[in-house]
């Protein structure tokens, strides 16, 4: 289903994304529970934080506190959303299972047909991170970040400034705002795309030449221009 670096947990904040750093662990969590659960929509928002393992499975990363989701004992962090009222999501981004929850009427009463992550890691201890160091001086630093891409070789690169870190949580809080979603890579992209933009309007053009599917809205992206010009001069 997916990957959590450095801990069996299904911790949701570990997930494996386009990132590893060199020493990192990584534990992989497979299929287990299937359930179907009844939904009744009385608020417009249900309190769910999407995110997807890049390979066709969105699943729950935050069930916030109070919320509609936050009542229903079967809904729990790491469940894999296979379909909404019948209508399988396999193959889906976050971002288009986060509209179709959005865009389901209020009121109304609709059907989530969920997997949970097997609980198999429950009794396996944290391994430690004390390996035993690889020969190289990047290697043997630590600081390097091997980076994964969908497209082209996977690169050794180093990690990101003190700058681009506080940049990319502020644009992936801006992402769990806006559109119910949490994705570091999605915001270090646009990071690397608006931090030598000059206003928001080349930043604007540039998002919509590189990520034109999202169709991000105005006051999105001026709040992105606005976090990452923050960011640069230290107001975090």
């Amino acid at each position: 289903m997916f990957c959590t670096l450095n801990t069996h947990k299904v911790d949701m904040d570990k997930l494996l994304g386009g990132q590893i750093g060199l020493e990192d662990f990584i534990f992989a969590h497979v299929k287990g529970q299937r359930k179907e659960v009844e939904v009744f929509k009385s608020e417009d928002a249900l309190g769910l934080t999407i995110t997807d393992n890049g390979a066709g499975y969105a699943f729950i990363k935050r069930i916030k506190e109070g919320s509609v989701i936050d009542h229903i004992q079967l809904i729990s962090v790491g469940d894999m959303i296979e379909a909404i009222n019948g209508q399988s999501l396999l193959g889906c981004r976050h971002y288009e299972v986060a509209r179709l929850l959005k865009e389901l009427p209020r009121g109304r009463t609709f059907t989530l047909k969920l997997t949970e992550p097997r609980k198999a890691f429950d009794m396996i201890s944290q391994r430690s991170g004390g390996g035993r160091p690889a020969s190289g001086s990047q290697l043997g630093t630590g600081r390097g970040t091997l980076r994964l891409r969908s497209r082209g070789p996977a690169t050794v690169e180093d990690l990101p400034s003190a700058f681009e870190e506080k940049a990319i949580e502020k644009v992936d809080d801006l992402l769990e705002s806006y559109m119910g979603i949490r994705d570091t890579e999605l915001a270090a992209t646009m990071v690397e795309l608006g931090k030598d933009k000059r206003n928001p309007d080349e930043l604007a053009e540039a998002l919509d030449e590189r990520l034109g599917d999202f169709a991000f809205p105005d006051e999105f992206v001026f709040d992105v221009w606005g976090a990452i010009g923050d960011a640069k001069v230290g107001r975090y």
